[in-house]
């Protein structure tokens, strides 16, 4: 197989990026409350280490999102009829994008909650 250029890799990743945003509305909404965490996160001043988990939350839970859309095209091409295998799949996927969204909030929880207590104490 030929070598692509670099920027024809990039492009058709980017048009991946803005199908799902066009056609999943769950991957609007995630990308939504990450424009909405990084927001609070500026307002709190997070530190080097927070904006990285914060980063690496975002990226895992998209990336999920991704992914799954991707394993539904394959599916319903493969199997367009109803099957007790394809519906399996399509679970699997939907778990591994709910996993990583329980993670995020998780580590949310955690990084926002110490730097909210930073900024509290600071002001007590």
């Amino acid at each position: 197989m030929k070598a692509r250029p670099f920027f024809a890799a990039f492009a058709d990743a980017a048009d991946g990026v803005w199908h799902a945003f066009v056609a999943q509305p769950n991957f609007r909404i995630q990308l939504s409350l990450a424009v909405v965490a990084i927001g609070v996160a500026a307002l709190l001043r997070f530190d080097a280490r927070s904006w990285s988990v914060l980063v690496l939350a975002i990226g895992f839970v998209l990336a999920a999102e991704l992914f799954n859309t991707c394993l539904e095209h394959v599916v319903d091409l493969v199997q367009p009829d109803a099957h007790p295998l394809a519906r399996s799949a399509k679970h699997a996927g939907a778990a591994a994008v709910l996993v990583a969204s329980i993670t995020a909030a998780v580590m949310g929880a955690i990084i926002y909650g110490q730097a909210l207590a930073h900024v509290l104490a600071q002001r007590g």
